[in-house]
């Protein structure tokens, strides 16, 4: 089965420090180790981009989230229950990631995913994974695998074979901000 196939390689390379090429709940990802500052070096380095630009972390639960961010709002448990498609939330500041993820002021951009097959790899991994998209810095995000530059692949450690097939366009996910005191600032829609 390609499904548990692409899990177990997928493992194998994030928990030896690589990038991994996979289809996530909206658009195709690079994604590695978020506490692994080797690992999310590479990643800069695949995608020739700043290592101030702020990487994306997806999670399976708000469990998981607790362990990297520190102070969580109230209104964030309100946002998790009710939200029924895939919703980037920036947290004030994150912690227990390596250098590079978080952004300058401290704070972190986090999903939690509903995929099968990253909540799946999540699960099994135990700790979040990156999600930047499979892309090189500049270019257009890929809305499905037919689009992603062929040069990327050779970059990375694993490219998952599961949803390579799959045409339909996909999107990246709005983005909000969540200030401690609860405020809201919607930054991609």
């Amino acid at each position: 089965m390609i499904f548990e196939d692409d899990i177990k390689q997928s493992l194998a390379a994030l928990r030896q420090g690589g990038v991994i090429l996979y289809p996530t709940d909206t658009i195709w990802g690079l994604g590695c180790d978020p506490t692994n500052d080797t690992a999310v070096n590479k990643i800069f380095r695949i995608k020739s981009r700043s290592e101030t630009k702020s990487l994306i972390v997806l999670t399976d639960s708000l469990s998981m989230i607790e362990r990297y961010v520190t102070d969580i709002p109230e209104i964030i448990y309100e946002l998790a229950e009710v939200s029924d498609s895939p919703l980037t939330i920036i947290y004030p500041k994150g912690k227990n990631l390596a250098n590079g993820v978080c952004a300058e002021d401290g704070s972190i951009a986090i999903r939690i995913c509903n995929d099968d097959f990253c909540r799946e790899l999540i699960t099994r991994f135990r700790k979040p994974i990156v999600s930047t998209s499979a892309n090189f810095s500049g270019s257009a995000s890929p809305g499905n695998f037919s689009e992603i530059e062929k040069p990327l692949l050779d970059l990375v450690d694993f490219v998952v074979k599961y949803r390579q097939d799959d045409r339909s366009k996909a999107n990246a996910s709005p983005v909000i901000k969540v200030n401690l005191d609860g405020t809201i600032k919607i930054l991609r829609k």
